[in-house]
């Protein structure tokens, strides 16, 4: 084994989608071609938006395809004190603040507006925001390349715990990621705007920042990606290698022997091929 460790982790707000897919199966191969370490978590943090069977369902998916998972699976609803120290952590060093604005009050990149207000001026509710400043956030992607935002004019102050008392995602995924050992984020482009709020977080909780790998996203014929909420058909079953046949090729990947027919194999044969080089940057 090596010091690589990975993750999926999706939400449960339905089973997964061709596209869940296509990242469950680049980070699997990604960790398993490096001989290390894979592992799950459910990200259960938001319970409106949830469905109670979909955590079942997906593990069902998974292991339909052969996508077997090291040690427990991780649900985050079991870590809301740490979130709590955490967010107290950044209160406390005044990296984060309270703030009472209504969304028809925030541009899209924050201005700071309640960085600060008396706490007495603060009414309920009101949500926590990390402050950002003029940091400036850059990655070597290791498919996209270098990437770099302006902490200020890119970012801005962003939520880390809502008015609702729910822990926001940025604030979950950096602290289960550094609770869990990850090195390595592979996922879908749609999350590359998050890397450097995530970036920002990890560097003021003392994390260190793990390597990422972004890939393109699926689109449907309606040139709309692919996503629960525009209602993305569920992974079907019936057929696993005939899927993986399909998400190896959307990631630009070696075609593995049609004489390999079951799922193991046609893995075990992925994951030797296995070569990011391969991975397209975008598709149209």
């Amino acid at each position: 084994m090596s010091n690589y460790v990975g993750r999926f982790a999706p939400s449960p707000t339905g089973p997964l989608h061709f596209g869940s897919l296509v990242s469950a199966l680049a980070s699997f191969l990604d960790a398993r071609h490096q001989r290390g370490t894979w592992l799950l978590r459910i990200e259960d943090l938001d319970p409106p938006r949830e469905s109670v069977d979909a955590p079942s369902i997906i593990v069902q998916q998974l292991l339909a395809h052969g996508l077997r998972w090291d040690g427990d699976i991780l649900y985050q609803h079991t870590r809301l004190p740490d979130y709590a120290f955490c967010v107290n952590t950044l209160l406390k060093s005044q990296h984060a603040y309270p703030c009472d604005c209504t969304r028809k009050k925030i541009a899209a990149v924050y201005s700071g507006t309640c960085r600060d207000k008396p706490r007495d001026a603060i009414t309920d509710p009101y949500a926590y925001r990390l402050r950002i400043d003029n940091e400036q956030v850059g990655i070597d992607d290791r498919c996209l390349g270098a990437v770099s935002w302006d902490g200020a004019a890119d970012v801005g102050d962003f939520i880390i715990k809502r008015k609702d008392g729910l822990f926001a995602y940025q604030l979950a995924v950096v602290v289960d990621d550094h609770f869990q050992g990850v090195t390595d984020i592979v996922r879908g482009a749609d999350l590359l705007d998050s890397t450097p709020r995530q970036i920002c977080l990890a560097f003021k909780l003392g994390y260190p920042q793990p390597r990422y790998l972004h890939h393109p996203l699926v689109f449907g014929d309606d040139g709309d990606k692919l996503s629960k909420q525009t209602h993305a058909a569920p992974v079907d079953l019936l057929n696993p290698t005939l899927n993986l046949r399909r998400a190896l090729t959307f990631l630009g990947q070696p075609p593995v022997p049609d004489s390999i027919a079951d799922v193991q194999g046609l893995l075990a044969q992925a994951v030797q091929n296995w070569q990011v080089a391969l991975i397209p940057k975008s598709r149209v």
